[in-house]
């Protein structure tokens, strides 16, 4: 009888875990995903060795994952899919409306002074301006993804007021590359007369040879406005001890290696707060992208 019971006792802990242990284990993972502002190979090689560096910073294991979409990332933040992501000013905002409690922890050093760049064919004989280049009206114009801070929000706030009608209304045809690498490629290749680009990828690309000169330039660049950070949500602590939002935040803000910086890039990653991103909100709920 005795063997029985310990024969029983052995086969519900099995059970118990077979059942519980993928549970368990998924659930002490830090997972964290980040906006595809650029092609996935290079998020991918960016991102993995953020997660090796916040895994021995942390003592978790932190784990990420890419995502195909600006407003997918926001759904995997709302759905705690994901605790952290690297947002763009926009999708930051959005996210942390949905879950109580968020808060954008750190940003790049230059993300309080972000600028988008108006690019332009060179078939199209528009130069560099300090002016808003009234010239683009009538022309064909691409955004980058949908949910972009600086590849949709802010230059459509700027198109807006200048030329006094909607993209739709101010251009021959209106396109949405889905990323900032993508738009240099439209403009460069002609599909598109102008577009509007994160001006730390086009430094970035150019820098790394893949711009043409003689094919497209920038003609004008808007005034600042904040841009990227890194938001946490609001029940890390509860869901991973006391204290763990403010660990991750020292790590962030403690990332010196310039091997994982240069590839943001960012010289240094500074603190942030949700108040930092007012402007952002006030501009998406006056071109009615946020209700």
């Amino acid at each position: 009888m005795k063997s029985f019971v310990l024969f029983f006792s052995a086969l519900m802990v099995a059970s118990i875990l077979s059942t519980t242990t993928p549970q368990n284990a998924e659930a002490e993972a830090f997972v964290f995903t980040a906006i595809p502002d650029q092609n996935e190979s290079k998020l991918r090689e960016r991102f993995g060795k953020v997660a090796a560096y916040l895994s021995k910073i942390l003592g978790v294991e932190a784990k990420y994952i890419p995502v195909k979409s600006y407003s997918a990332a926001v759904t995997a933040f709302r759905n705690n899919q994901v605790q952290l992501a690297w947002f763009g000013g926009l999708s930051g905002v959005r996210a942390r409306l949905l879950v109580d409690g968020s808060q954008a922890i750190a940003q790049g050093e230059e993300d309080p002074v972000f600028e988008t760049y108006f690019i332009a064919h060179s078939s199209t004989g528009l130069k560099a301006s300090d002016a808003f280049p009234m010239d683009i009206k009538g022309k064909t114009f691409t955004f980058g993804s949908k949910g972009s801070t600086s590849g949709r929000l802010m230059p459509e706030y700027h198109i807006r007021k200048q030329l006094n009608a909607a993209p739709d209304d101010a251009f021959a045809k209106v396109g949405f590359s889905g990323n900032h690498s993508k738009t240099i490629a439209l403009v460069q290749s002609g599909a598109y007369q102008v577009g509007a680009v994160n001006f730390q990828v086009w430094l970035n690309e150019m820098k790394a040879g893949k711009i043409d000169a003689s094919k497209v330039s920038v003609i004008w660049k808007t005034p600042a406005y904040p841009d990227y950070q890194w938001s946490i949500r609001g029940d890390v602590n509860k869901q991973f001890g006391e204290g763990f939002s403010d660990r991750v935040t020292k790590a962030l803000l403690s990332m010196k290696d310039p091997g994982l910086l240069a590839a943001f890039p960012r010289k240094s990653f500074i603190p942030a707060s949700n108040a930092d991103y007012q402007p952002i909100l006030d501009v998406a709920k006056q071109i009615k992208l946020i209700d």
